[in-house]
């Protein structure tokens, strides 16, 4: 089969549905892009139970897959992830960067939570004691924009098992960042209620990536929902614009 030279891979956060990354999706394919957006394990059910006892490495090789299937249809592929599914696309950087995948893009990357359970929060500490007795956590809906508050976006709540997982996958992902050094683009929102803007930091800090190909975009109004909320199509753009930068980067003759 013919290749189709580039796609993108979308990968969407913890306990989110596909709802809540789909506005990428359309822009995308008119770029004549392969996209794929595959439902991680444990999503996309018709209730949260069916997280309870799924790991990060369940997501880990969902995304995988999918960027293996991705990779045989294309050249090289643009791997965007939202909140934890920024996570999992550095990871596949990790690992891929330089050869199929050429570069992330890392919207609201859930590095420091708003919690005050999550690593490298105040009160991590307390969150093995917590999950002794407590079996579920219920989920804010995380939107500026009224009119979108009534969406579901993400399951209402999460079972606690699956949310220490995913405390699991922060701390494995920053330990990998110094071995990322691919292109990138990070989005943020000055508004975000879960994931704090010191995420951010940690990320332009921790990896390899050359100042020249580390670039960021903040949106001043956005909840965390950024592909859904008040700014989606500013947010939509900036993606859309960094990827067709990224590919007449790519088709231009290497230089003599």
């Amino acid at each position: 089969m013919e290749k189709d030279t580039f796609g993108v891979l979308v990968i969407h956060g913890f306990t989110a549905t596909l709802d809540s990354v789909n506005s990428l999706k359309e822009p995308l394919e008119k770029l004549h892009l392969h996209v794929s957006v595959p439902v991680l394990k444990g999503h996309g059910e018709s209730s949260p139970e069916m997280l309870r006892g799924v790991t990060w490495r369940d997501w880990m090789q969902d995304a995988e897959t999918a960027f293996h299937d991705l990779s045989k249809k294309v050249d090289k592929v643009f791997v965007v992830g939202h909140s934890m599914g920024a996570l999992i696309a550095l990871n596949l950087a990790a690992k891929y960067q330089g050869v199929e995948l050429d570069s992330v893009v890392l919207a609201a990357p859930a590095f420091r939570l708003v919690s005050l359970l999550g690593p490298g929060r105040p009160l991590h500490f307390l969150a093995p004691v917590l999950q002794s007795f407590i079996k579920s956590w219920d989920l804010n809906i995380a939107f500026s924009d009224r009119d979108e508050k009534s969406r579901t976006v993400h399951y209402l709540w999460a079972p606690t098992d699956a949310i220490m997982s995913f405390f699991e996958l922060i701390s494995f992902t920053e330990s990998r960042l110094h071995d990322i050094h691919c292109p990138m683009l990070v989005l943020h929102n000055r508004n975000d209620q879960t994931v704090t803007q010191g995420s951010t930091d940690i990320v332009l800090d921790g990896v390899a990536t050359q100042a020249s190909d580390k670039d960021i975009v903040w949106l001043e109004r956005s909840a965390h929902q950024m592909f859904c909320d008040c700014e989606k199509e500013v947010a939509v753009r900036a993606i859309v614009d960094y990827i067709s930068t990224r590919i007449n980067q790519l088709r231009q003759p290497p230089s003599a």
